[in-house]
């Protein structure tokens, strides 16, 4: 990558941790072997077996978050670092640091705002089958629901244009922090690629802190969250169409024995039908008015995000060789 291209960047890798102590060190030194003058930033979030020492002597800036979870992290990451291209990635050493390089290149030449490292072969070498299975069914539901920009949603890797970081509102609190990042991208129409990368093993001493029952409910969970935020109108559709189809199921005998005989002999259950019926009414008005309020809600995020500033570098002339440049520690360089 040229120079010239990059000269005027500040660079920033993010690297979340959690009981990482075994891979932390070699990841850090790959990342300044490939990137030499980007700023290094580990946050560990409660290690217990010496991932902040490890990372400080690899020669990473070090910062401590107490609040437990990767969202966490990350939503601390992004308010507290200054950079024109942030990546980031896993420190358990499955994400090659000589990819980095391409992820940045690919965020200039492409002029996008999110470039997402895919996982290549993810699905047979998942760690679990129970991992591997829950990475197609969610990645096909994202699509159903968001639309098609993404195959990969759950990827760790990516790098970020300076407009994507300060206007990610990061909500989340776990691991759907990348299904969030993914969400946001989409909702906006913001301008987003793809690279294929190869995805490694975790090294022996290195365990997953992934539980595919739990951490897939909690997916799960943001998935019906994040649609009911962004996509209100087919959310609550989707309900009323539910109470809806409940209500026509219990009315229907009761009808039926009334253009039969002229009378009604369950009242209760005509009563419930009717019940039903109504909440149907009143969630589908509900989906409509908030249609509304998210479309407005979007309008101001998308302001607000082209209030930001574009990378500079995008006027640069464009070259095929040569180190990527330098870059600047953010505002929390230690704890």
């Amino acid at each position: 990558m040229a120079r010239s291209r990059t000269d005027n960047l500040n660079i920033a890798v993010l690297l979340p941790c959690y009981n990482e102590a075994a891979t932390i060190g070699p990841v850090v030194q790959g990342f300044r072997a490939t990137l030499p003058d980007a700023a290094i930033h580990v946050y560990d979030n409660n290690s217990t077996d010496g991932t902040a020492l490890q990372a400080m002597l690899a020669g990473a800036h070090v910062v401590r978050e107490r609040r437990q979870g990767k969202g966490h992290v990350v939503r601390r990451m992004f308010a507290d670092i200054d950079a024109d291209i942030y990546i980031i990635a896993d420190g358990d050493g499955t994400y090659a640091p000589e990819d980095a390089e391409e992820l940045v290149r690919t965020l200039l030449t492409e002029r996008a705002d999110m470039v997402v490292g895919t996982r290549r072969g993810v699905h047979d070498d998942a760690g679990r089958q129970g991992h591997a299975i829950g990475n197609r069914l969610f990645n096909l539901l994202y699509r159903m629901i968001f639309g098609p920009d993404f195959t990969d949603i759950f990827s760790g890797y990516r790098a970020f244009s300076r407009r994507f970081v300060k206007s990610f509102p990061a909500v989340s609190g776990g691991f759907e922090i990348e299904t969030e990042m993914s969400v946001h991208a989409s909702r906006l129409k913001l301008p987003v690629s793809e690279l294929e990368l190869d995805y490694g093993r975790r090294p022996e001493g290195s365990h997953s802190k992934l539980s595919t029952f739990r951490d897939g409910a909690k997916i799960l969970w943001m998935f019906a969250m994040l649609m009911k935020e962004t996509r209100p109108f087919a959310f609550f559709s989707a309900i009323s169409a539910t109470f809806m189809l409940a209500s026509l199921g219990f009315m229907a005998p009761v009808l039926a024995e009334y253009f039969e005989t002229g009378l009604v002999s369950r009242m209760p259950t005509w009563v419930l039908s009717t019940a039903l019926m109504m909440i149907s009414f009143m969630l589908f008005t509900a989906g409509v008015i908030l249609d509304s309020v998210a479309r407005a809600r979007a309008e101001q995020l998308r302001i607000h995000y082209m209030g930001l500033e574009r990378l500079s570098a995008l006027k640069a002339p464009l070259s095929d060789a040569g180190p990527v440049s330098r870059a600047r520690p953010g505002k929390a360089d230690a704890a």
